[in-house]
């Protein structure tokens, strides 16, 4: 998914609550060139519409700064809010063209219907709902799809078997669990756990 986002050159003193209380968000851009930053901002309703859409570290956001003659392809790193109230505070932003490789985080979205749980009364254990992946700017992908139609109670999904984009490598541990197909408990085991539910309420 590639989002479009204009923004405007903050000029040098502006403060950030004065330009909170006129309804824009501060913003920055970070490695367009070199260690260079550029103070950005933009009007707060395209920024809150933009934080509902983006995943941090994920969504690819086409950036546009008319007043510099700039855009380019760059990912949303930080949102930071307000402490209490429902409202943006500063937004980060990181060029990606002149990257090699980014690191990125990637949800995990299972496909299928596991025999395990279908048919053996087991569940699927999601351990790991994301995966951190090293990969070419160009190659992000949406989410990682896992096949789980082949699972049977005690099979398990690792890093390892996750099918990654061309270039992409996961950067934890490759024996590290995705998820796992849990058989069902024994009914000795439920009763047992619901005595203790209710022995430890009676003894409060």
């Amino acid at each position: 998914m590639l989002l479009n986002l204009e923004c405007q050159k903050r000029e040098s003193g502006t403060k950030p609550g004065a330009l909170r209380r006129a309804g824009k968000t501060p913003a920055v851009l970070y490695g367009h060139k070199g260690a260079e930053s550029i103070s950005l901002t933009l009007d707060a309703k395209v920024a809150e519409s933009l934080v509902d859409k983006a995943t941090l570290n994920n969504t690819l956001v086409q950036l546009s700064i008319p007043s510099l003659g700039w855009s380019g392809k760059t990912l949303l790193r930080e949102v930071q809010t307000h402490a209490w109230k429902p409202s943006i505070y500063h937004l980060s932003f990181f060029a990606i063209e002149s990257q090699s490789s980014i690191h990125v985080q990637v949800p995990i979205h299972p496909t299928g219907e596991a025999p395990g749980v279908k048919l053996e009364q087991g569940s699927l254990d999601t351990v790991l709902t994301e995966v951190q992946i090293q990969c070419p700017p160009g190659s992000i992908p949406d989410f990682i799809e896992v096949d789980i139609s082949e699972l049977h109670v005690g099979d398990m999904v690792h890093i390892s078997d996750l099918k990654l984009p061309d270039g992409a490598v996961a950067l934890e541990d490759p024996a590290q669990v995705v998820m796992i197909v849990i058989g069902p408990r024994s009914t000795a085991a439920a009763e047992q756990e619901e005595a203790t539910t209710t022995e430890s309420a009676a003894a409060t």
